[in-house]
């Protein structure tokens, strides 16, 4: 599967969101690669660092993302795939690739509208590959006491995307975790309800995937 965390602003996580995904999928036991598509490396130099495990690779070439992915995909169970900035013709590769494509989003009208390049590119992708692939909006940098609002609904149904239950929240560990080289279930109770909002958001849009099991020991004898 190739997860794909796409939008053309700068800012909004998805640094955050791809490299928390690819170390909740390997600690669950899954095979992933976290492949970084933005020229700032940001992504794959904090994975590095945070799960020296997990294979990071680095495609910032729209042809190169068309041609590896898919042999990425036969390789791991899961691809998670750190979209750039800015580049378009990056993220239409990606999303020509992606099995899902998450965008991390802040919660504002204006935000939501800043979507309508990505969504376009989605469009075309999915029109392109039969409804392939799902695009889902991940609310980001909310405040604590955020209620989902009806217009930040009806703003996702008008690009014609779902929206996730679970927002990121605004919190000073987030933006730590990078420089003390860990995700935000590594670095202790402060981090704790961090912790715990991740691991609801990606259990919701990957509600099949389960803890992998190892394979049992045979008996002596």
């Amino acid at each position: 599967m190739i997860v794909v965390v796409a939008n053309s602003k700068g800012g909004v996580g998805k640094s955050t969101l791809a490299v928390h995904l690819a170390a909740w999928l390997h600690e669950l036991g899954r095979s992933v690669v976290l492949a970084d598509c933005d020229t700032q490396a940001s992504s794959s130099e904090w994975s590095r660092e945070a799960m020296p495990d997990v294979p990071t690779v680095r495609l910032d070439d729209p042809d190169a993302i068309l041609d590896e992915l898919p042999a990425l995909a036969r390789e791991y169970e899961f691809v998670v795939a750190d979209g750039p900035g800015s580049n378009t013709e990056t993220s239409r590769a990606l999303l020509l690739r992606a099995d899902l494509a998450l965008f991390p989003c802040k919660a504002s009208l204006l935000e939501a509208r800043a979507l309508a390049q990505a969504t376009a590119q989605l469009r075309q992708a999915q029109d392109i590959r039969g409804g392939v692939p799902e695009g889902v909006v991940v609310l980001s940098m909310v405040g604590k006491q955020y209620r989902l609002t009806r217009d930040m609904r009806t703003a996702a149904a008008a690009l014609q995307l779902k929206l996730a239950d679970t927002a990121i929240t605004l919190r000073q560990v987030y933006a730590d975790a990078p420089g003390q080289r860990a995700v935000v279930w590594h670095m202790g109770t402060r981090a704790r309800d961090a912790a715990q909002e991740m691991r609801a958001l990606f259990a919701a849009l990957l509600p099949d995937v389960r803890r992998a099991q190892k394979p049992k020991r045979r008996a002596a004898g």
